[in-house]
């Protein structure tokens, strides 16, 4: 557990300390974040090995930092919620949730399922960044970044979420109906007409020709595919 960085994400701030004593008192890393903005930007600055997170949170759903994480991070994460409902559970777990944990809970159970979560989960320090076989897109996932010959483009929230998703699955076919959901949420699914404007976007600041895109492509009537270098590279700090 030396060196194992864990981010706890709760708002209520007593049951917070509760947490980060046990996790310190085991010897872990801990640090806190008590909002959704907080808990994104400690998670990309930090790298943490497990997130703690609770969907009760004051400026954002948990479950929209759950997105956030998983368009470029497969970091550990355990939900910590007061919500019993069985869909909020499935809604968690299909969101990319390893484990979901109801409050209350006893330490002793949370913490086992966090070693668990751990286990099955190697210990990564790199971050990821995509890059186009060419070398022209440079896509820094866990920055939120993308670079075309080498200068930053600046993307909106939702065209940054169609590159995200599509970058972290390059070279995979990804249904329509996936990526509605990954970044405008559960509740879409058939709304195309949004991957039609976005993708069209996209296109347009990303690709040399956008009428005749090489890398955000479509593949009619089943989806999209991001055509990049074949593989995500790591990124170290200091390189």
């Amino acid at each position: 557990m030396k060196d194992l960085r864990v981010l706890v994400v709760e708002d209520d701030t007593a049951l917070a300390r509760v947490v980060l004593i046990h996790l310190r008192a085991r010897a872990y890393d801990v640090s806190v974040a008590t909002t959704a903005a907080e808990a994104v930007r400690l998670a990309r600055e930090w790298q943490p090995h497990a997130i703690l997170l609770d969907l009760g949170l004051p400026d954002a759903s948990g479950l929209g930092v759950l997105r956030s994480l998983r368009s470029w991070s497969e970091v550990p994460v355990l939900i910590i919620s007061a919500r019993h409902d069985h869909e909020g559970k499935i809604n968690a777990l299909d969101g990319g949730a390893d484990d979901y944990v109801t409050k209350p809970f006893s330490m002793g159970e949370l913490l086992a399922r966090l070693r668990a979560a751990l286990r099955r989960s190697p210990v990564r320090e790199a971050k990821p960044v995509v890059c186009t076989a060419d070398g022209r897109l440079r896509i820094d996932l866990a920055q939120a970044q993308v670079f075309r010959d080498g200068e930053p483009v600046h993307v909106t929230p939702h065209e940054w979420g169609v590159v995200a998703y599509l970058a972290r699955r390059a070279g995979q076919l990804v249904r329509k109906a996936d990526l509605l959901k990954a970044v405008w949420g559960e509740n879409y699914g058939k709304e195309t007409n949004y991957l039609r404007v976005y993708l069209s976007q996209v296109r347009q600041k990303l690709e040399v020709d956008p009428a005749h895109p090489r890398y955000f492509l479509t593949e009619p009537g089943m989806g999209y595919r991001f055509i990049g270098g074949g593989k995500v590279s790591q990124s170290h700090e200091g390189e």
